[in-house]
């Protein structure tokens, strides 16, 4: 399965953008999409995933009440919604599906290319 990324951007502190996320096709119908992000000189950080069927979602803690995950399963698309966005969000944001993703890197087998965010103060 290939992924891409889009909807990246500038914005500034306090803004919002939604990512977007393609798969090229159908999943399995078990099958979890992730979004990580990864800043220069760090490691690259979980911030949520999705699960299908069922819908559960899991949030880092670090983007929890901000960010939502969501998923158009008959668009083979997640998408993410970043509002409040902070300088410290900058990053090149990633997102990744397997049939048995949770938070680590590890679980998922397919990655997107990335987009970046920058989020200027």
């Amino acid at each position: 399965v290939q992924l891409v990324e889009s909807g990246g951007g500038l914005v500034q502190a306090g803004g919002s953008l939604r990512l977007s996320c393609a798969a090229s096709e159908r999943t399995s119908s078990t099958y979890t999409m992730g979004w990580f992000r990864q800043a220069p000189g760090k490691e690259r950080e979980f911030l949520v995933y999705i699960a299908w069927p069922g819908g559960y979602e899991y949030y880092a803690d670090s983007v929890k009440g901000r960010f939502t995950i969501s998923r158009d399963n008959a668009e083979n698309t997640v998408y993410l919604q970043m509002n409040s966005l902070k300088p410290e969000d900058s990053a090149v944001y990633y997102c990744a599906g397997g049939p048995r993703g949770r938070w680590l890197r590890s679980t998922y087998d397919s990655w997107g290319q990335g987009t970046q965010v920058t989020v200027s103060s």
